[in-house]
C-alpha cells in the first residue's frame, strides 16, 4: 500500500480462481481494494465469471495491464505454485501487490511482511516476526513472538505457531497444527493437519500425528513440483 494506507493507481489480479482465490478476493473487498480479475492456466476456463468477476487468462492475456495491475501470487495455497507463479510474474514484468492484511487481524507494528502475503480475519500475530513474500497466514492463525517464516509457506487455518519458531521456504503447516517453541520446520517440508510439533522436522518430510513424526521424505518432485 502507499504511505497514506491506500491502493496505488490501477487494480489487483488474483492468481488462481478456485475455493482460496475467492477468498482472496473476499479480503481484498474488505480493504477496499479493486480487484480486476483472476488469472487461471487452463484455456477453458477463460472468460468464465467467478464472484461477479472474469477470468482473464493468464499473463500474455493481461499484457496491457503491466503498468497497472498488481498481482497476488497468494491466490493458491500449494506453495510451489506460488513460487511459479510469483517467478513467472517477475519475468513477465509485472509487480506484486504488497502485503494483504485483513482489518481484524491482529498484527504487531513490529512485525515484517513481504510484498505479496496474505494475512486473512482473526489472525494474531505478535511483535518481531519475519514473514517473507507470497505467504498465506490463513484465518484465525497464531504467531508468537521472534517467529520466521520464509517465502511461499502457507500456514492452515487455525495453526498455532509460538515463540522463535522457523517455518522454511515453502513449508506448508496444516490446519490446526500446533509447533513448540524454538522449533523448526524445514524447507519444503508438511505438517499434517492437527500435529503437535516438539521436535525440528526436517527439509523435504513429511510429520503427522500426536506428537508429530516424520512419516516419510518427500523427493525434489513431491516438495516443490517443479515444471
Amino acid at each position: 500500500m502507499s504511505d497514506n494506507g491506500t491502493f496505488p493507481r490501477g487494480g489487483i489480479v488474483i492468481w488462481g480462481a478456485g475455493g482460496h482465490a475467492r477468498e482472496t478476493l473476499w479480503l481484498c473487498e474488505e480493504l477496499g481494494a479493486s480487484v480486476l480479475g483472476f488469472l487461471d492456466e487452463r484455456p477453458e476456463a477463460k472468460g468464465a465469471i467467478v464472484e461477479g468477476l472474469p477470468i482473464l487468462g493468464t499473463l500474455a492475456d493481461i499484457e496491457a495491464l503491466r503498468d497497472e495491475a498488481l498481482l497476488v501470487c497468494a491466490g493458491v495455497g500449494d506453495p510451489a505454485l506460488k513460487r511459479r507463479f510469483a517467478e513467472e510474474t517477475v519475468r513477465a514484468g509485472f509487480r506484486a501487490a504488497p502485503p494483504l492484511i485483513h482489518p481484524r487481524a491482529a498484527v504487531n507494528r513490529r512485525t515484517r511482511i513481504g510484498d505479496g502475503s496474505v494475512i486473512f480475519e482473526g489472525c494474531s500475530v505478535s511483535g518481531n516476526v519475519a514473514i517473507g513474500e507470497h505467504v498465506i497466514v490463513n484465518r484465525c492463525a497464531s504467531i508468537s513472538h521472534d517467529a520466521v517464516i520464509e517465502a511461499y509457506a502457507t500456514i492452515a487455518p487455525g495453526v498455532r505457531l509460538a515463540g522463535n519458531v522457523f517455518v522454511g521456504e515453502g513449508a506448508y503447516v496444516g490446519i490446526g497444527a500446533s509447533v513448540r517453541e524454538k522449533r523448526r520446520i524445514g524447507r519444503w517440508s508438511v505438517v499434517g493437519g492437527g500435529a503437535f510439533v516438539k521436535d525440528d522436522v526436517p527439509e523435504r518430510t513429511m510429520a503427522a500425528g500426536v506428537p508429530a513424526a516424520v512419516k516419510k521424505r518427500l523427493d525434489r518432485e513431491e516438495a516443490e513440483r517443479p515444471e
